[in-house]
């Protein structure tokens, strides 16, 4: 795959979603429609409720209408390729049904717990059933240790994998922009690891998603003209994890994902302690809702975070490519 081949994808993806979303942000807002801030959440987001959302559904759209015209193009179409495409469909079709619920009974809560669990369970069964067809090894590649053989457990790990990473970028989802920034980077470090590993399948995939969230992040922004809604943010984390185990380097997601593990693990964290103690350990959970409160400002945590993002992505690639 040559860099025309590399650069074309970026902007095909970019183009799609610049030239759709202006209609899509209409169309919302036309209706009158858009998210329900939830009540705990910090009481100066309210004003953005009415925000359009499920933005996710163009950048959708781009991603799969370019990942799959460069892999026909450099001749890479193949079994990985699509799955990585189908991921992004199911658990952004999941997060489109949640976001439905919402705008339809216009509240914060869609989906039913073990309903949204479920759908994410199918999503990483069928990338397993597929990874497994395609002749990859079922190992787990750990710093230190190496190559970790789990077999047919290996299963469990592709749904905890899958599961955990696409419910973390969810959570971190919260402020104008944070996920975008996070999503361009981590997509960014595993494009260079696929490309170094002339995974060119994946390449196109991580390249496509770079491009798309560039062009969507021209929206979603401070102050967001609409949002990427769990559609969106499902999918990216589905997509995410789905790519670190095809690469191999499913390890290194806990540093390039670094964010969205603190975000989640302050989640868990705060629940655990009020159970057992009473008391909180931050002033709001997901984290970014803490540093809010502290006095910071939305873009004040958005750069600050996407700083702590790529330092753990520039770690993470240090040690692999060295």
């Amino acid at each position: 795959m040559n860099s025309i081949e590399q650069i074309g994808t970026i902007l095909v993806s970019f183009l799609i979603t610049v030239a759709a979303m202006p209609s899509f942000i209409n169309y919302f807002r036309s209706r009158n429609e858009g998210q329900m801030i939830r009540e705990e959440g910090p009481k100066w987001h309210e004003k953005k409720s009415g925000t359009p959302t499920m933005g996710g559904l163009i950048f959708i759209v781009a991603i799969s209408l370019s990942s799959l015209l460069f892999e026909i193009v450099s001749h890479q179409i193949n079994a990985t390729g699509v799955i990585l495409i189908v991921i992004l469909i199911m658990y952004g079709f999941l997060g489109f049904w949640d976001d439905s619920i919402k705008l339809m009974k216009k509240q914060n809560e869609g989906l039913k717990a073990w309903q949204k669990f479920l759908g994410q369970v199918v999503g990483a069964v069928i990338f397993y059933f597929v990874y497994v067809h395609e002749g990859f090894a079922q190992v787990l590649n750990l710093p230190w240790v190496g190559g970790w053989h789990l077999g047919a457990w290996f299963a469990l790990f592709v749904i905890f994998w899958l599961v955990g990473f696409s419910n973390a970028v969810n959570l971190s989802d919260g402020l104008d922009g944070l996920v975008s920034g996070l999503a361009i980077i981590a997509f960014g470090a595993y494009a260079i690891i696929a490309a170094v590993q002339n995974q060119f399948d994946v390449l196109i995939f991580c390249l496509a998603i770079i491009g798309a969230l560039l062009g969507f992040f021209i929206f979603n922004h401070k102050p967001a003209k609409i949002f990427m809604g769990d559609m969106g943010s499902l999918a990216l984390g589905g997509a995410l994890a789905a790519v670190s185990i095809l690469v191999h380097h499913e390890a290194a997601l806990l540093l390039i994902g670094v964010v969205f593990v603190c975000e989640t693990a302050s989640v868990i964290l705060q629940v655990a302690s009020f159970k057992l103690t009473g008391h909180r350990i931050f002033k709001m959970s997901p984290i970014h809702h803490h540093f809010e409160m502290l006095g910071w400002s939305e873009w004040k945590v958005d750069i600050v975070f996407w700083c702590v993002g790529l330092i753990g992505a520039m770690i993470a690639l240090i040690g692999i490519l060295n």
